[in-house]
């Protein structure tokens, strides 16, 4: 006997009733923080004996009368099905084989097909129209198999339901008019016995009416309805058109089947007939089991849900892993054939997995995200009339109890999600989403609509949360034995539990709720606890005040004021709280205390320092660290001081500066105090050392050690933030009393390390100007025969060796100024030595490649002196006077003419007058062409107001034309502007023409018949401009050359002060005394200004 089930439009009475119960409502949500001092008593999943025995045998009875084909994922055979329920229901073999049998006795269940007739499509129009009216004819075929083993190779045989299923067992669909994609929607529940030779048959039927011609003809829309019409002629009158059909074994079928059949047809005229959309599901009627019989099917699924995820959660558990919310493929085929075989909805199948979750999660650990999935499916499929009273209130308790636990749980997440464990905020994150989702349910909105909004419950679960896990560290860190000072200690840690806690919630916690629920967990935690640290850090610090302050007290003080620096460090704000903190001006409790902590800060670096230098062996760290390890530990008690100095970091802007000035003070009194202690230091180690160079080695050691010591205090005023201590104090101080009194009193601790390391430098320093000296002085004193180079090789090997081994001993700051001393020493013996033979050019030449070989030397390829250091005016004026001395006396002839070629080249004035002249060479004949055109605005250098000039031309300088005679022009009586228009050759070659300072002087003289000449002025013509020297080419028009006159030099030329030494040479004696007399000639007509 088939039981339909129609189509939502049409269902039976039962399931269109409303089901109206009264909600109870639940204290929990009422109030939610009632229960906040105690746990919450988990619900118990387990059963008694006798409902666990009901269970197993229904359990059973759904294994021993499974239906259809497995799912791919689920297990086969019922032997292994059989063997996890033994397990999971923890019975013994004997009980199992004992309960086996008994329910192998037990009645068959009445075999049930529910099938569905959804939709079809695309199948054959068959009324004139080009559509039909489709319905179809279902039942199940007893007793007959279907030949070929498939629907496809079974003989297709026309109107099949009709001829080979009784009427009372045939079912009919609803008639759809005029379509070719009908719709029904409807279920029938077909009995079957065997489900091996059993088969569902549906035909598939065009309805047919009674029409007139007429009516039909105007229903004709094409030919092909015409052909239609002729067809019906010949058809019975009323007798409906075949469509196709579908026949299915059931032995083929799942459990559960859902999809897209063909329809076959009777012939093969049209075998496209379309598609049907079936769905089948094989359940179980009037099962025997007395579960099944006295209990209702959702409430013996739930316990069977709720037995089987006990067992796998507990499985994992005793296998050390946690259940991820996996069924195991036996749990999730059993729970599919009992949920099939019983015909249980999908979402009484939810409603049951929801309930069985949040029950087993408040008694066994395992994810809360296994309840997301339930969650989601009672939503989308939400209608509170399908539940009956008794399933609301169950549902409606189920949501009050997880709400509950849930808030108990966010209560103590610092315990119960320490962040120790790596999936605390994930296992956190996921609880959050489970209540959020549950709470938007409009299942939740209806059965619980008195519910406090849940943003609102976990604020305020956590700031109670928040105090209690407040007092509960309180109590773990009260000391053990009473006293101030214990006390202190236990606010300390309590405090840096605190800020711990605050450092989690800020960076991990924060994050989750603030995602979740919107909900600001840093801010709401710290104004908590500020306010209750501050309470108790007040009453400490007030306490204390009255007793004597120890060292130890001190430190204790001072660690926990700067703990709540931190603490106060986390402030999220104004933006974020409303008013003052508790904690605003804190440092006030802890003033008394000051004194005490600058004094012990110095004490304590004082002894390290001693204790540094009275350990140091005074040996440098390593090649490149060239201090010893007193300096390491001296910088090491500096920046502790610095460390003290920001961690203290004093608010008030006046007494903040007087603490900084207290360190500064305590900083430069320890440098000092340094210095005296390296010093003494050296001196003891170096008492009776024989050796020298240890001594020295020390002394380099010391020297570094100081300047080590000038850069750490030079780091002063960044490391306590000098700058921002300004514009804090900039209201309250006078303008300049910072300047006045920080950096006057580091420059006083620099000037003296200054002072100290100079004093080191200069006494290494006078250790190697001695063997300079000898060195130098032996360096004058040798033969001539030994070149300049030879002659310095003992001095450079000397600076060579001990230079290498200061600087390997010395770090560069000290040996830079070693370099300078020792350069300015050595500059000084040679320009003693070079006064002293200035006449001799050997000694000079010696004396000048010593210079160059210094300063190469000194600058040692950029590692040395930089230029500027090394090119001072000493280096610069000695270089010269060398370069003059070192020179032939010819060569400074040369020299001497290529200066008053250059003085000629620069002068362009003629207050002396000027001549003009044409001068050429030809290269053919070797032979240099000067016509001298004129003279103009002579001087008149008789009494009569006139002169009688002409001009001596000769070829400078002699030695390089010795063989050509000074040529003169005539003389022009009483004449200042002469035009003397004569030419004068000379034979000469063309080569020394061509050298530096060769030139033509023309000397413009004026004749004295009684006296000597006097001097008119003088002329270089350089012989390199000469048209036809610089060039292959004759000249052609040569241009005309206009020459101011000069004067030779009235204070005495270097050059000649420096012939004029050489007295044993003639040439050079001969030159100086034509010079001199030419200079003397000038002094005694030199033009008065204004002329």
């Amino acid at each position: 006997m088939a039981t339909p089930l129609s189509h939502p439009q049409r269902r039976p009475p039962l399931l269109r009733q409303a089901i109206k119960i009264r909600r109870r409502r639940v204290r929990d949500l009422q109030d939610p923080l009632a229960q906040t001092a105690q746990e919450l008593e988990p619900p118990s999943h387990h059963l008694s004996p006798e409902e666990r025995a009901l269970l197993y045998e229904e359990a059973l009875y759904t294994v021993l009368h499974r239906l259809g084909q497995p799912e791919p994922s689920h297990v086969r055979e019922a032997s292994e099905l059989l063997q996890y329920l033994q397990e999971a229901f923890h019975m013994e073999p004997e009980e199992h084989q004992q309960m086996l049998q008994q329910v192998q006795k037990l009645e068959k269940p009445i075999f049930c097909l529910k099938a569905t007739v959804k939709q079809a499509k695309g199948i054959l129009g068959k009324d004139v129209s080009g559509f039909s009216d489709p319905y179809c004819l279902l039942g199940i075929e007893q007793g007959v198999g279907v030949q070929g083993g498939s629907p496809g190779s079974r003989h297709r045989q026309k109107a099949v339901v009709r001829h080979t299923i009784p009427e009372e067992q045939t079912h009919r669909t609803q008639v759809i008019t005029q379509t070719l994609n009908p719709v029904w929607e409807e279920t029938f529940i077909l009995e079957f016995e065997d489900i091996s030779n059993s088969s569902f048959h549906l035909d598939m039927w065009d309805m047919d009416t009674v029409e007139s011609v007429r009516q039909k003809l105007g229903e004709l829309t094409d030919l092909h309805g015409l052909r239609r019409i002729f067809k019906e002629a010949r058809k019975d009158k009323g007798q409906d058109d075949f469509l196709g059909n579908v026949v299915v074994r059931l032995q083929d079928l799942r459990c559960r089947e859902d999809q897209w059949y063909p329809l076959e047809p009777c012939t093969e005229t049209y075998p496209d007939r379309g598609q049907c959309h079936l769905q089948f599901q094989l359940i179980h009627k009037r099962r025997a089991p007395a579960a099944s019989r006295s209990q209702p099917s959702y409430m013996v699924h739930l316990h069977l849900l709720q037995q089987l995820v006990s067992h796998e959660v507990t499985r994992h558990q005793a296998g050390s892993t946690s259940w991820d919310g996996s069924l195991s493929p036996q749990a999730a085929t059993i729970l599919f054939l009992h949920a099939t075989q019983k015909d249980l909805s999908d979402f009484h199948q939810s409603l049951a997995q929801w309930v069985a979750y949040s029950r087993l999660y408040q008694s066994l650990e395992f994810p809360s995200s296994c309840l997301l999935h339930p969650i989601t499916s009672i939503e989308y499929q939400w209608i509170q009339g399908r539940l009956k009273g008794e399933q609301l209130e169950e549902l409606t308790a189920s949501f009050s109890k997880l709400l509950a636990y849930g808030l108990s749980l966010l209560r103590q997440f610092r315990s119960v999600f320490p962040l120790s464990v790596p999936d605390s905020p994930a296992r956190l994150q996921s609880l959050l989403r489970v209540l959020v989702q549950m709470c938007k349910m409009k299942a939740f909105r209806e059965l619980c609509p008195d519910s406090t909004p849940l943003p609102r419950l976990v604020t305020e679960t956590l700031r109670t949360g928040t105090v209690q896990w407040f007092h509960l560290k309180q109590q773990h860190h009260q000391p053990m034995v009473p006293g101030m000072l214990e006390a202190g200690r236990a606010l300390l840690s309590l405090v840096q539990d605190i800020i711990g806690d605050l450092h989690q919630c800020q960076h991990t916690w924060n994050k989750i709720f603030q995602n979740t629920l919107k909900i600001d967990l840093f801010s709401m935690a710290f104004l908590e606890l500020q306010w209750l640290v501050a309470k108790r850090v007040q009453d400490h610090t007030a306490a204390v005040a009255g007793s004597p302050m120890s060292p130890e007290m001190g430190e204790s003080l001072f660690q926990l004021y700067v703990s709540l620096k931190q603490l106060c460090q986390l402030d999220p704000g104004p933006t974020e709280r409303d008013g003052v903190l508790a904690l605003d001006g804190f440092h006030r409790w802890f003033q008394p205390a000051i004194p005490s902590w600058l004094q012990k800060t110095y004490s304590v670096a004082l002894a390290r320092v001693q204790r540094a230098v009275q350990m140091d062996e005074l040996v440098p760290l390593s090649e490149l660290t060239k201090h010893s390890t007193s300096a390491v530990d001296l910088s090491t008690c500096f920046a502790q001081i610095s460390h003290t100095a920001r961690q203290l970091d004093w608010p008030d802007p006046e007494e903040a500066f007087m603490i900084t000035v207290k360190f500064v003070e305590d900083t430069c009194r320890l440098a000092l105090v340094y210095c005296s202690l390296i010093k003494a230091r050296a001196q003891e180690l170096s008492a009776g050392q024989k050796d020298q160079g240890q001594a020295a080695n020390m002394l380099c050691v010391v020297v570094n050690d100081m300047e080590q010591l000038r850069l750490v205090i030079g780091k002063l005023p960044t490391q306590l933030a000098w700058e921002a201590l300004e514009q804090r104090v900039g209201a309250v101080l006078e303008q300049g009393q910072l300047q006045n009194t920080l950096h006057a009193q580091l420059q006083g601790a620099l000037a003296g390390l200054g002072h100290e390391i100079r004093t080191g430098v200069r006494t290494l320093a006078k250790q190697l100007e001695v063997g300079i000296a000898k060195h130098i002085q032996k360096l004058v004193g040798l033969k001539e025969s030994v070149l300049p180079e030879d002659a310095i090789l003992p001095l450079m090997k000397f600076l060579e060796v001990k230079l290498c081994y200061l600087n390997t001993n010395l770090v560069q700051e000290n040996f830079s100024s070693l370099l300078t001393l020792l350069w300015t020493y050595t500059l000084t013996l040679l320009m003693e030595g070079a006064a002293s033979q200035r006449s001799c050019p050997l000694a000079s030449s010696r004396l000048k490649t010593a210079l160059q070989n210094l300063e190469i030397c000194f600058y040692a390829e950029g590692c040395g002196l930089p230029p500027a250091a090394l090119h001072t005016n000493t280096f610069q004026a000695l270089q010269r006077d060398l370069e003059l001395q070192a020179t032939s006396s010819r060569e400074l002839i040369q020299k001497y003419f290529c200066s008053r070629i250059q003085q000629q080249a620069e002068t362009a004035s003629e207050e002396l007058g000027a001549v003009t002249v044409k001068a050429s060479y030809r290269t053919s004949e070797q032979k240099l062409r000067v016509e001298l055109l004129s003279a103009s605005s002579l001087l008149p250098l008789d009494s009569n107001g006139s002169s009688d000039p002409f001009v001596q031309l000769t070829l400078e300088p002699r030695h390089e034309f010795p063989e050509l005679a000074p040529r003169e022009t005539q003389k022009h009586k009483k004449d200042l502007h002469p035009l003397f228009d004569e030419t004068f050759e000379f034979l000469v070659p063309a080569e020394p023409c061509q050298k530096d300072g060769a030139c033509l002087l023309l000397t413009v003289l004026d004749h004295d018949t009684l006296g000597a000449d006097d001097l008119e002025g003088e002329a270089f013509l350089p012989l390199r401009s000469v048209p036809g020297l610089t060039g292959p080419e004759e000249p052609g028009e040569v241009p005309q050359t206009r020459l101011p006159l000069t004067y030779p030099a009235l204070n005495g030329d270097p050059i000649l002060q420096l012939l004029e030494s050489r007295k044993g040479d003639r040439e050079a004696q001969a030159f100086v005394r034509l010079r001199r007399q030419r200079a003397k000639q000038a002094s005694q007509h030199a033009p008065r200004p204004g002329r």
